[in-house]
């Protein structure tokens, strides 16, 4: 407990030090990064030089009001900061992209959706986790 009776958090995602905050940042994502496709979010990946994990969220107005995009976006935050072994990622950037069948599932669905495509992202470490390069052939 902090001086005001609050729990203290855990360092970094916090303060900032696990979020993507730049738009250049999620352009790079968005445009060399892998896809993992789910029910209720897109997952972009791509491999950072920050050392650890990154997390960015996005939600597009089709999903829903405000409202509903930001009570969307604190659950995927504390599912990420409470549940999800970051430990256990590697050092990649991910934008989680909210689809709008994520502000209709109910809590338990989604969170087991989450668990899937992190745990997918966790998996992929090493050279095939990156995500591929196009070649262009010279004619």
């Amino acid at each position: 407990m902090n001086r005001s009776g609050n729990p203290v958090r855990s360092p970094g995602f916090e303060q900032g030090g696990g979020r993507i905050r730049s738009s250049g940042d999620y352009r790079r994502v968005y445009r060399r990064g892998r896809r993992l496709h789910g029910q209720f979010a897109v997952f972009h990946v791509r491999r950072n030089d920050a050392g650890h994990a990154r997390l960015g969220l996005t939600a597009g107005r089709r999903v829903g009001g405000a409202v509903v995009r930001n009570r969307l976006r604190r659950r995927v935050r504390e599912h990420y900061r409470q549940v999800v072994g970051r430990e256990r990622l590697p050092a990649v950037d991910v934008v989680v992209h909210l689809k709008p069948t994520a502000a209709a599932a109910d809590r338990r669905t989604f969170y087991r959706e989450l668990d899937r495509l992190f745990e997918t992202v966790a998996k992929r470490r090493g050279p095939e986790g990156r995500s591929r390069e196009r070649v262009r052939s010279r004619r």
